[in-house]
């Protein structure tokens, strides 16, 4: 439990720095997320530490119980209140925060972390490599029902990371570096060249189909 509460703080941490660089202009830049810009995401992945059960809640029900509306409609709320020198700090102060996903635990709030990271700094072009051991709690804890909750469709591919000794599914390789592998896992677009395969056009935004 303390290494991964360890692996949680660090990844929040190193975030919090990546965003602290950023230029007001590449807040307002869109994110691998559909229809969030920088702000929106960050606002999203703060959201826990400025929410109250209550709140959230009353918010769900206003949604129509749908999470993924109300999780929109807050980020959008709260990064229109919100600078980004508010977000960030606002990671900062909380990296040791016991939040964890409904069911998820703290592999999960390691997962929400990278992943939401990942969105930002691969649609930003910013070269940011995620700790192999943080990756393995997250692959190794991922199934089948979790990719089927993102909705892609892996049928006949077998992702094979280049960079860490790990495969998921069976079929044609599709390759690249674990955490964008993990992207792929999650339903996300990449940019062009960052894998490859046969199928890769499949999984990239800008190359035909």
């Amino acid at each position: 439990m303390t290494d991964i509460r360890t692996a949680v703080a660090a990844e929040r941490t190193e975030l919090a720095e990546v965003l602290a660089r950023l230029s007001e202009d590449d807040w307002d830049k869109p994110t691998l997320c559909k229809e969030w810009r920088v702000r929106e995401l960050v606002a999203h992945i703060t959201m826990p530490y400025r929410i109250s059960m209550p709140r959230f809640l009353a918010g769900l029900i206003q949604a129509g119980g749908k999470f993924d509306r109300y999780a929109d409609r807050q980020a959008r709320a709260d990064a229109a209140g919100l600078s980004s020198a508010e977000l960030v700090e606002c990671l900062r102060q909380n990296v040791n925060h016991p939040w964890k996903p409904p069911g998820g635990g703290y592999v999960g709030a390691l997962s929400h972390d990278v992943i939401h990271g990942l969105d930002v700094t691969v649609a930003l072009g910013i070269d940011r490599q995620i700790p192999a051991e943080r990756l393995h709690y997250i692959l190794d804890d991922m199934n089948p029902r979790q990719v089927k909750y993102f909705g892609v469709d892996l049928t006949g591919i077998q992702l094979q990371a280049t960079d860490l000794d790990w495969t998921y599914g069976t079929g044609t390789p599709l390759t690249g570096a674990a955490q964008h592998l993990l992207l792929v896992l999650c339903g996300r677009t990449l940019p062009p060249n960052h894998l490859t395969g046969p199928d890769a056009a499949r999984f990239t935004a800008g190359v035909a189909r």
